[in-house]
């Protein structure tokens, strides 16, 4: 499993329906993508939950790196270049990948911190596999993963909720659309 996100941010001012109408109509291309575990197609508004920014912030689970990179170099990414230029786009390592009991995705939780620098990494990784597992285990969770940038050591946890979950830490996002071709086939637990 890899994760891969890009944050575009928007003016303050930005119609947000711009990016609502755009998920509406390019919003499917995907659902059926080769190598796609999942790829949830997600906003902030300003002032909203309390995000300072506007953004648009797909986030994927790739089950491939080769289906990922046939979305970076193959025309998938290009539409996001073409209209809005080129963002950066992270990559995280995937350590655990739990399901959850909970209905449609509305909600999304992203948190990103940086991993201690002393203890042993099989210990961090491990806690890192556990709290995807009990984030799953919680009403409303669809699922939860965890994954590391080793070029940063940064955690990223990453979660969809069928309900704004309450008291949740990181950043909320509102899912707009779910593709999810290979959910079924993103293996459970602990990835090492």
């Amino acid at each position: 499993m890899h994760a891969l996100q890009y944050e575009i941010t928007l003016p303050a001012d930005y119609d947000m329906s711009v990016i609502r109408d755009r998920v509406a109509r390019r919003g499917r291309l995907l659902d059926d993508w080769e190598g796609l575990g999942l790829k949830a197609y997600l906003i902030r508004e300003r002032g909203v939950r309390g995000s300072p920014v506007n953004a648009y912030a797909p986030f994927y689970l790739w089950n491939t790196v080769d289906g990922m990179n046939a979305f970076l170099w193959g025309g998938g990414f290009q539409g996001i270049v073409d209209d809005f230029g080129r963002p950066s786009a992270r990559q995280w390592t995937g350590l655990a990948y739990e399901e959850g009991a909970g209905g449609q995705a509305r909600f999304a939780v992203r948190e990103r911190q940086q991993l201690p620098d002393d203890g042993p990494l099989a210990d961090l990784a491990a806690d890192a596999a556990d709290g995807a597992r009990r984030s799953a285990a919680r009403d409303g969770a669809l699922l939860a993963s965890a994954a590391v940038d080793t070029s940063r050591w940064e955690l990223v946890t990453f979660s969809l909720w069928d309900h704004e979950p309450a008291g949740a830490e990181g950043d909320v996002f509102e899912v707009l659309h779910l593709s999810a071709p290979g959910r079924d086939r993103i293996r459970r637990g602990r990835r090492w």
